[in-house]
């Protein structure tokens, strides 16, 4: 049990609330509530909390605004949980911040596994940062930062350097879905339109075909579509 992290919940629905803490509190967090905005804010300021678990359908505000207000300050994970599916408010929410979307209804061993992965990268870059001349390891993929060389099992992987800078970004970010936009942005400089998402696109099928990755399966990386990728 790994009960020294604690989370706040963010939540209206007594229900989901009450699930979720439920779920948490089994998987040996502690768990601390908030049902709007205003508290929220008190009560991130007050317990600093490892990780936020947001709702967007807040009564007094929309989650955004949350968002937000932790952004200005804090680097602490953020899981969006909301009953918004549309893609424009997912790749909205990852690109203000967040760490992560789970849309209702969800998977509670799911949830639990992405509150993890938030956890541990989160931990992974306090403790060691992104060193430019570090190594990256995840099962068999070895990235080595300082040569820009990327290894599978030992073999070296003949990347061209936009796929190296993409594979790299998407290391660096490990358990984040990092948006169609924010990959562009930072790989080309570029803005999110249909021509660099196509080159995006184009560059993620060699990438993951070089990962070994086959039809129907996601080796390393996940997209989601219409909204981004995620290393996991």
């Amino acid at each position: 049990m790994n009960n020294k992290y604690k989370i706040l919940l963010v939540e209206d629905e007594p229900s989901i609330s009450s699930l979720v803490s439920t779920v948490l509190g089994n998987a040996g967090y502690q768990v601390i509530h908030a049902e709007s905005c205003s508290f929220a804010k008190t009560m991130f300021s007050s317990y600093v909390p490892d990780l936020v678990i947001l709702d967007l359908g807040l009564p007094d505000e929309d989650g955004m605004v949350l968002l937000d207000f932790i952004r200005r300050d804090s680097l602490v994970p953020i899981i969006v949980l909301s009953a918004r599916t549309d893609e424009k408010d997912k790749v909205m929410a990852l690109d203000a911040g967040a760490n992560d979307y789970v849309t209702k209804p969800f998977g509670s061993a799911e949830l639990v596994a992405r509150v993890r992965t938030s956890l541990r990268f989160n931990r992974r870059t306090n403790l060691e940062g992104c060193l430019p001349d570090g190594r990256f390891a995840l099962r068999d993929l070895t990235i080595d930062y300082g040569a820009r060389r990327v290894f599978l099992a030992d073999e070296e992987i003949k990347f061209t350097q936009t796929e190296y800078n993409i594979v790299a970004l998407l290391s660096e970010h490990l358990g984040k879905m990092m948006t169609y936009s924010a990959i562009i942005k930072t790989v080309w400089g570029d803005t999110a339109h249909e021509t660099s998402i196509k080159k995006l696109q184009v560059n993620m099928a060699n990438i993951r075909k070089k990962l070994g990755s086959r039809p129907g399966e996601n080796n390393y990386i996940k997209n989601e579509l219409g909204v981004g990728y995620r290393m996991e």
